[in-house]
């Protein structure tokens, strides 16, 4: 999308169809389709010959990134749940149609030794890894307070959207050159929680304190660690997980959901050498909500 418009008017706004899957949720189903900028995203060669790893790049935001990253020149390897498999062959054909190659993997993140065989899988494919997004996220609205949060839960959301960032970078970090970057997806939750989200904006509060602590251990080995903060974004998890879908996003000041393509390029920045003097930071996307 290259017109210049009101930015509220850019993508559909809510109402939107009533409408729930089961988790981990689809993208065909959807009512709008999202937009993952397939028919927008024009690439320029910034990330050119790069290799990157992208956790949760099936559908959503990780799509898009990886649609993104393929469009600017890098070769793709994505992690996809065994649920997701069609999604995830849709995101292989848009790497591919790129030019570039599509490496999916099916791969949980709870575990230590899948991440291990994952950071095995992209070395034997690439090589070495010049970009890891730690991307996938497992979150399930619970209006009902902190007592409806089961310990099986609350280890769950801990597992996907923490242990699994973590023994990745730690695990990637040998493969990683001077020069590479490590992004990691948080969110507006971790600022301003809604209380049906308690467990996964708990996550998404560590994911900042983690980037800015990795960030300042990895300066000297040349490797830069940053995150992006999204707001509202119109993704499978969201009929996946919350009760009523109707009116999300509105509570943006834009006063709508984003879509996936729009949070794309603020992964494309980090990635690529103009970010070169940017690390430690959190870019919020967040449709207008102020964050610090």
């Amino acid at each position: 999308m290259t017109e210049q418009q009101h930015p509220g008017e850019q993508h559909p706004t809510p109402e939107f169809p009533s409408q729930d899957q089961p988790h981990p949720g689809w993208t065909g189903p959807m009512d709008p389709p999202p937009d993952h900028g397939e028919d927008s995203y024009r690439g320029s060669g910034r990330l050119a010959g790069r290799k990157a790893v992208i956790t949760g790049g099936d559908s959503g935001i990780g799509r898009a990134v990886a649609l993104a990253f393929a469009r600017e020149g890098a070769d793709v390897l994505f992690t996809h749940l065994d649920d997701e498999k069609d999604d995830a062959a849709e995101t292989a054909r848009l790497v591919e149609e790129a030019g570039r190659r599509a490496v999916p993997v099916s791969c949980d993140v709870r575990e230590e030794e899948n991440c291990r065989a994952l950071v095995d899988r992209a070395v034997e494919e690439f090589g070495r890894i010049d970009v890891l997004v730690n991307n996938a996220a497992y979150q399930m609205s619970q209006p009902d307070g902190i007592e409806a949060i089961t310990t099986e839960q609350f280890d769950r959301v801990l597992r996907t959207n923490l242990y699994g960032m973590f023994w990745l970078c730690k695990l990637a970090l040998p493969h990683i050159p001077e020069g590479g970057s490590i992004i990691n997806s948080t969110s507006v939750q971790a600022y301003k929680p809604s209380p049906h989200l308690l467990d996964y904006a708990t996550t998404k509060g560590a994911i900042v304190t983690f980037t800015q602590g990795l960030a300042q251990m990895l300066i000297e080995k040349g490797i830069r660690v940053n995150a992006v903060a999204p707001g509202p974004v119109w993704t499978p998890l969201i009929p996946a997980t919350l009760p009523d879908t109707r009116t999300f996003g509105k509570q943006a000041p834009i006063g709508r959901p984003a879509q996936p393509a729009e949070m794309a390029p603020a992964y494309v920045f980090l990635a690529s050498q103009e970010a070169s003097y940017i690390t430690a930071e959190i870019v919020n996307a967040t449709g207008g909500t102020p964050l610090p």
